[in-house]
């Protein structure tokens, strides 16, 4: 079995042909499925989503691009749900920084204010965090290492040597497409590296599709060749790494084995 541990259900890609995907991805092992909070308005659907559907599970959260609509009362009547198992996905996103340094300094500590926020509450309701962070290892790893008390999934890791500390903070790695690119070298050399007890795997679907498919739509049938390409780098047998992360899934997101 595989779960895909952060995949956007959600989206309006998937509108028109949800149940084929999941009939797919389940044709090919994939049995459990969680749509990470992003855009607080998709954030209906994924709960509607995980009622309808055993197999699927949500979070709730603000990415970094939204936190603006940042809204606690929001999460938090999230975050009662019994199908919720995280909080996120949340985190620091340095991408796409406005070049005024004045204003980039403000978007900087909204950014992190913002986070501060999704971290308490993950402390609060002891829940796990998804945590997207993007040309921002060092203030993400300083801001969890100080205050994060339950841990979490690291979802796209940037195979930054730096956040590998923080599998002792009981943070967990994402895998995903981007281990099957050709110039996905540093990913390639650190994942060994990563304790095979704090690995998951996931698509970001629909983004982040992996080779062979890079330029189409991204689901969760192909964490089938993120498994794949894992065991080959790891030098591990298949049937291993797929027990190995759905172990850790659902140890991290406590799900009903």
């Amino acid at each position: 079995m595989i779960i895909d541990t952060h995949i956007h259900l959600d989206n309006e890609q998937y509108y028109d042909d949800l149940e084929e995907v999941l009939e797919r991805a389940k044709e090919g092992g994939v049995q459990r499925f969680i749509i990470p909070g992003a855009d607080p308005k998709d954030l209906e659907r994924a709960r509607e989503l995980a009622h309808t559907h055993d197999e699927i599970y949500f979070a709730v959260g603000m990415h970094p691009y939204d936190m603006l609509h940042f809204n606690e009362a929001l999460i938090r009547e999230y975050a009662q749900d019994d199908k919720c198992v995280a909080i996120g996905e949340c985190g620091l996103d340095y991408f796409r920084l406005p070049e005024d340094e004045a204003a980039k300094e403000e978007e900087i500590r909204l950014q992190k204010e913002v986070f501060m926020a999704h971290i308490q509450l993950a402390n609060e309701l002891n829940m796990p965090l998804i945590v997207h962070i993007r040309n921002a290892s060092h203030d993400a790893r300083l801001i969890l290492q100080e205050h994060s008390l339950t841990g979490g999934v690291l979802h796209c890791y940037n195979a930054d040597d730096e956040l590998l500390a923080l599998a002792e903070k009981g943070f967990y790695f994402g895998i995903g497409g981007v281990l099957t690119f050709k110039n996905a070298r540093k990913l390639v050399e650190v994942l060994p590296k990563i304790p095979k007890e704090k690995l998951l795997i996931e698509t970001d679907g629909p983004y982040l599709t992996p080779h062979p498919h890079r330029g189409t739509r991204n689901e969760p049938f192909y964490t089938t060749l993120v498994a794949d390409k894992m065991a080959e780098l790891l030098a591990l047998p298949l049937d291993e790494i797929r027990c190995l992360t759905t172990h850790n899934a659902e140890k991290l997101f406590a799900l009903d084995i």
